[in-house]
């Protein structure tokens, strides 16, 4: 019988991403694996951030598989590595052409990964990661953050929210950040990034980071540089210091605003705060705001909009309404 498997059309850019990311774990796993091979599927992973990303997801659909083969074996069972090999490494095969199929539809996700630590803050909390390799890594508030960290790999995947890197510079390992469809390498470097769903925000406070985006161009960041990037742009503009310095306030506790739009300035209290700021009317959410705000300063801002601006505010329930 002709194995499904090696008849599923894999013509698309993407189908041949997923078959290639389908042989260097086969080659891991039955293969004598050497430092050579090591280096040619880092090189191939550093190409394009898809590359990254099959790989690590086709990769946990191997663990996965792996493991139930260890439940479903009886314990006086001798091993048949030889005889079995085929058959767990078909699911692998097929996983191979479903993964291409969620990537083509525009779904790229992570699964869960052997040895992965997940880090959540909740909202108005702010956590310190030490990991193993002496990097460290600030997440702010309502975020989620899952590493790898091990002898071949350093990933971090920021799934919501924004973290601060302090990276460890190991050239022959380089540090990765994936939010969404982008990526971020460490080159030697200390960097911001802000997941937003589509809208990914990269600050770099030293040294120098490549940002590599599956749908957008790429850009070697140095420090000051700011970039967006969207599903289909990528924007880089240099900061003052002051101003990078001024986004990451949030590390004593502190907002920075700099006549900032009201409704801006609600939006970024929300994320610090259960009682949320609801700015009810277009007028109301383009006065400007300037000053230094306590993460937690929902009362601050309210008195400032009724005193400054004269806008009526409404406390309802868990919300506070501010309008003309």
């Amino acid at each position: 019988m002709t194995d499904s498997s090696d008849q599923a059309p894999m013509s698309s850019p993407v189908r041949i991403v997923a078959q290639t990311a389908a042989d260097w774990i086969q080659r891991r796993q039955f293969w004598n694996w050497s430092k050579v091979d090591q280096a040619e599927l880092d090189a191939w992973l550093a190409e394009n951030p898809l590359h990254l990303v099959t790989y690590l997801r086709l990769e946990a659909a191997w663990a996965r598989t792996e493991r139930l083969v260890a439940l479903n074996r009886p314990l006086s069972e001798t091993p048949r590595v030889a005889s079995e090999s085929r058959n767990r490494w078909f699911p692998v095969r097929a996983a191979a052409v479903l993964i291409a199929s969620g990537v083509a539809a525009g779904g790229l996700w992570f699964a869960q990964q052997p040895r992965e630590s997940t880090y959540i803050t909740p909202i108005g909390v702010h956590e310190t990661i030490s990991l193993a390799d002496g990097s460290q890594i600030e997440l702010n508030t309502d975020s989620a953050l899952r590493t790898r960290v091990d002898g071949n790999r350093r990933v971090a995947i920021l799934d919501r929210g924004e973290a601060l890197f302090k990276i460890k510079h190991d050239a022959a390992h380089p540090f990765v950040v994936i939010a969404g469809d982008h990526r971020v390498t460490d080159i030697g470097t200390q960097f911001m990034v802000r997941e937003q769903g589509a809208r990914v925000e990269v600050a770099v406070l030293e040294g120098s980071a490549r940002l590599d985006s599956v749908n957008a161009r790429s850009a070697t960041l140095k420090a000051g540089d700011m970039a967006v990037v969207s599903s289909h742009s990528l924007v880089v503009t240099k900061k003052p210091q002051r101003e990078i310095a001024n986004s990451l306030a949030w590390q004593r506790g502190m907002l920075v605003f700099s006549q900032t739009p009201l409704a801006d300035v609600a939006a970024e209290l929300n994320r610090y705060n259960t009682k949320k700021l609801v700015i009810a009317d277009a007028d109301a959410a383009r006065a400007r705001i300037g000053g230094t705000f306590p993460t937690s300063g929902v009362e601050e801002v309210t008195a400032a909009a009724r005193v400054l601006f004269g806008l009526h505010v409404e406390e309802r329930g868990n919300e506070i309404v501010i309008s003309r």
